[in-house]
């Protein structure tokens, strides 16, 4: 019974989070600067077509900017390392874990087996999260050299627009990174029980909403 739970917890709070994406989604395609990341996303292209444009006069901002950007996500990419040995050294101690874990937990189970699945899960959700920070590194290394060539010598593949949509694309892995952190955590309180990983989504999504919405956009 207590599997059933933890299983109906799962699928409601994967419900809930679908829900309000696509409910984003829609909000977006009425108002495509409701959310920060559409701003975010022209605020990078503009500026990348500003430094390509004064060549030779914002070569050593354009350079320190890049350099604060890919620190921050190989810090990240190196929390996802430690978070992932910490789940993994978990994993190991399921017997023990699952029942001192679950001193809370009323209706879910204390089952090993299940404990072990839900350390997947999390493991899983870290491991997305240091892919997407190790991508977002990946193609930063390749727009710091593109971003310093003259606009009238870069053209086709290197022109402001293309090397624009690539630090979007360095932009996109990170914001990746970062969900992947944020559903770490509705994940990592289902350790505790089926509960606590539905009422942490609830709380989750209070907060995606307030950190996805542009402050300046008309309200729904």
């Amino acid at each position: 019974m207590g599997i059933d739970f933890d299983v109906l917890a799962l699928l409601g709070s994967g419900s809930l989070l679908l829900i309000y994406y696509l409910l984003l989604l829609v909000r977006v395609k009425r108002d495509p600067e409701f959310t920060v990341h559409s701003i975010n996303r022209k605020a990078r292209a503009q500026w990348v077509k500003d430094v390509m444009k004064n060549y030779g006069k914002k070569d050593v901002m354009a350079v320190q900017t890049l350099r604060n950007f890919s620190m921050s996500a190989t810090f990240k990419a190196s929390s996802s390392i430690l978070l992932i040995l910490g789940t993994l050294t978990l994993s190991g101690q399921a017997e023990n874990m699952a029942k001192t874990w679950h001193v809370l937990d009323v209706v879910g189970s204390r089952s090993a087996d299940l404990w072990v699945l839900k350390i997947m899960c999390l493991l899983s959700v870290l491991l997305i999260a240091f892919f997407a920070f190790a991508m977002c590194l990946r193609v930063l290394n390749h727009v710091v050299f593109m971003v310093n060539l003259p606009e009238e010598d870069a053209q086709g593949s290197l022109s402001p627009v293309r090397v624009g949509q690539r630090l979007n694309s360095a932009g996109s892995f990170y914001t990746l990174g970062m969900r992947a952190f944020f559903l770490a955590v509705p994940l990592t309180f289902w350790l505790f029980g089926p509960l606590f990983l539905f009422l942490s989504t609830v709380g989750l999504i209070v907060a995606l909403y307030h950190l996805d919405r542009n402050p300046l956009a008309e309200n729904i």
